[in-house]
């Protein structure tokens, strides 16, 4: 049984929710959202609640179910609060800037990357005296923001014998000891 599925979405003060022919738009201060819904699902707006319903026990339509509900879930928490990804440069000399929504990093290679962020998405950059560059991307769609913190990310993974590279704030690194001398 799909215990996310049954679960109702409380829609928060300033946000829509309306459904048109298998998509869901969601309206609120931060933004706008859309999303197809599989037309098996049925997607039911009481009030301030949203609740989903599914048409049988099969395993598809209990996936879907959930799915479609945490889905949803998070449009109405990015129209209404919004998602943030920190991410911390770690190395000697790294820099991050930014000019509207253009990312310069330079990351100790022999040329700096210029990132070029989506326009639904707000990127800025924080550099303080004795601490790690930060780079806070924020916005309404989840997967987005997850999507280019990740793509940022890798432009220089963590190693794992000095730590260097861009991490998440709060992200552990599993570290490996060095070489030790012959003896």
């Amino acid at each position: 049984m799909s215990r996310i599925g049954k679960a109702p979405i409380s829609l928060p003060a300033g946000v829509t929710l309306t459904v048109n022919k298998g998509s869901v738009t969601v309206k609120g201060p931060k933004g706008e959202l859309v999303q197809e819904v599989h037309p098996d699902i049925t997607v039911k707006v009481e009030g301030e609640t949203v609740t989903l319903e599914r048409p049988t026990e099969q395993k598809r339509h209990k996936a879907m179910h959930g799915l479609y509900r945490a889905l949803l879930n998070n449009m109405v928490l990015g129209v209404s609060e919004g998602f943030k990804k920190e991410l911390e440069l770690v190395g000697v000399g790294y820099k991050a800037s930014n000019q509207g929504n253009v990312l310069e990093l330079n990351l100790g290679y022999s040329h700096n990357i210029f990132f070029a962020v989506p326009e639904d998405l707000k990127v800025a950059t924080e550099t303080a005296k004795g601490q790690n560059p930060k780079v806070v991307v924020e916005g309404a769609d989840k997967q987005l923001v997850g999507q280019v913190a990740a793509k940022i990310k890798s432009l220089r993974k963590v190693e794992p014998y000095k730590g260097k590279g861009i991490r998440f704030i709060g992200e552990q690194v599993r570290r490996k000891a060095g070489k030790t001398a012959a003896k």
